[in-house]
């Protein structure tokens, strides 16, 4: 599977975007999707992940309530919409895919992985 992450740039805190992750496989469907960041100087940590089906998401206690994660099977797309975004939330974002049950918090449980994309909030 080739994972293909979009939609950083920057933004004023208290704004919002919208990552986009495009997966290669029509089998996308049969993974777990989940969103991950790592900010300069720091060790990569889980944002949110999400279901094969959409019905069980998990978020980091730093996101809950501003982040929202879900998935279009049919365009094999997921996306992270970012709101109330603050300047701690500043990081390059990464989509990854595990062909599990569960959408786990360890990046260790992901076995594809996009590229990267910046997301910057200014204060």
């Amino acid at each position: 599977v080739q994972l293909q992450a979009s939609g950083g740039g920057l933004v004023q805190a208290g704004g919002s975007l919208r990552l986009s992750c495009a997966a290669s496989e029509r089998t996308f469907s049969r993974y777990v999707m989940g969103w991950f960041r790592q900010a300069p100087g720091k060790e990569r940590e889980f944002v949110a992940g999400v279901t094969w089906g959409g019905g069980i998401t998990n978020y980091a206690d730093s996101v809950k309530g501003r982040f929202t994660i879900s998935r279009d099977s049919a365009k094999n797309t997921a996306y992270l919409q970012m709101n109330k975004l603050a300047p701690e939330d500043t990081a390059v974002y990464y989509c990854a895919a595990a062909l599990t049950t569960v959408p786990g918090r360890r990046d260790s449980g992901y076995d594809y992985w996009g590229q990267g994309t910046q997301v910057t909030v200014s204060s």
